[in-house]
């Protein structure tokens, strides 16, 4: 069987060569995830904990690097740190099935950090975006994890790493070579901080971020690695005798079919909230009514999102009586959803309270049922896709719009209207302005 090396070795090669000039798909849909990137990145750093490690960085690692509508400068590697972290925040940006992480999250703030620094191009930006997606997408679906373990910060610090070697213009030989010292030293992640309502979650995909652009900088020194800790990696995170998956062979663009969420919650709680959604829109939002709520979902989602009277942010981005609640009250699931007062909403928690959770093992891939009795009659509502799904990708539309319902409140209309357009209106050729 072929080691992960030899099967690695090919991507690489093929990414060398690629330009987004090449694709206008690729190019647009890289636009896209750096625009929602940005966006969730903007509502993030309106949070006191990454606005404050932004500030506290700005003494320690100042630096000419800055995130839209902030005035501190940071280094390129803690830029990436904080900027990963405030993207993630409030659990509304993108992600890959089939590597069951988010890939994007591990190269976005690494090529607009270090792109920022260096003065690269937009079009170089956007090729190093690629890179990282497409290794830190294949990473995740050969290198799955073990129970206990999260995939942010894990396999994603090889995405990082990529992204740094193709801003650069590593040769394929020293790409190959920043990123087996990135394997030599791969990290591993808990699940515990969610489970008990911690926000240490947030912090995984930025130490990968500051990670890569550091081994990077390793690598191009002539620090070396072995081709074994590809295998032995994948080994460390793996559940002990699991064999790692296959390695999506080159030319096959997997951004193309990364999803991005309509939604601030984990991607398990979208479909319920989007039976809660069709339900405010028929009913005007009256919730006083409401007298059983019984969700169906499949067991995946039950598993991962079954946390019932969430106290902290996190628990409640994982949680599908708390999305469904709030989606019943408000008619959305925005970062709006985490804010102190909705946790002590009696309103809020008498609906979480009433939603009975039902795991549904027949429900095929993903999907929903949301069975509603009321004062006025009894209602059902199926969600088998959302938005983001590979069948429903959000459209530009739909992703500016996002863009602007998550900037606007912290940068201003004038902000997020400049935001939007250096995104998807800068040519190729020259930098992004921010």
């Amino acid at each position: 069987m072929a080691t992960l090396a030899d099967q690695i070795t090919p991507t690489v090669e093929w990414l060398f060569d690629f330009d987004v000039v090449q694709r206008p798909d690729v190019e647009h849909r890289a636009r896209l995830l750096v625009l929602d990137t940005l966006a969730c990145m903007v509502a993030g750093l309106a949070s006191p904990e990454p606005r404050t490690a932004m500030q506290r960085l700005s003494q320690l690692e100042p630096g000419l690097v800055r995130w839209p509508g902030m005035k501190a400068g940071l280094s390129a590697s803690a830029a990436s740190f904080v900027g990963a972290m405030a993207a993630c925040w409030h659990e509304a940006c993108e992600g890959l099935a089939r590597a069951h992480g988010r890939p994007g999250l591990h190269a976005v703030p690494v090529a607009l950090a270090l792109g920022q620094q260096i003065g690269a191009s937009f079009g170089e930006i956007l090729n190093a975006i690629v890179a990282g997606f497409e290794i830190g997408g294949r990473a995740g679906e050969a290198m799955r994890i073990r129970a206990g373990l999260h995939v942010d910060g894990s396999w994603g610090v090889l995405g990082a790493t990529a992204t740094a070697a193709r801003l650069q213009r590593f040769s394929p030989d020293q790409f190959m070579t920043a990123m087996a010292v990135a394997a030599g030293q791969m990290p591993v992640s808990q699940i515990a901080p969610i489970v008990d309502g911690k926000t240490a979650r947030n912090t995984f995909a930025a130490r990968a971020c500051a990670n890569g652009i550091m081994i990077a900088a390793a690598a191009s020194a002539g620090v070396s690695g072995t081709s074994r800790s590809f295998d032995l990696a994948a080994e460390t995170l793996a559940t002990p005798g699991a064999r790692p998956g296959p390695w999506a062979p080159p030319d096959e663009f997997l951004i193309r079919e990364g999803y991005l969420k309509p939604y601030a919650a984990a991607r398990h709680v979208h479909y319920g909230a989007a039976c809660a959604i069709a339900h405010f829109t028929a009913r005007g939002g009256d919730t006083a009514s409401i007298t059983s709520l019984e969700l169906t979902v499949y067991p995946d989602a039950a598993i991962y999102c079954g946390n019932r009277t969430p106290s902290t942010p996190i628990q409640a981005q994982f949680s599908l009586s708390h999305g469904v609640a709030h989606a019943l009250r408000v008619g959305t699931l925005g970062p709006e959803a985490y804010d102190p007062s909705v946790f002590a909403d009696p309103e809020q928690r008498r609906l979480e309270a009433l939603n009975t959770l039902i795991s549904d093992p027949t429900i095929v891939d993903r999907g929903a049922r949301l069975a509603i009795k009321t004062g006025h009659g009894d209602f059902k509502y199926t969600a088998d896709s959302v938005a983001g799904d590979p069948d429903r990708p959000m459209s530009e539309v739909e992703v500016v719009a996002k863009a602007r319902a998550y900037t606007v409140p912290h940068i201003g209309n004038s902000g997020a209207d400049q935001l939007i357009h250096a995104v998807m209106a800068t040519p190729l050729d020259v930098p992004i302005k921010i």
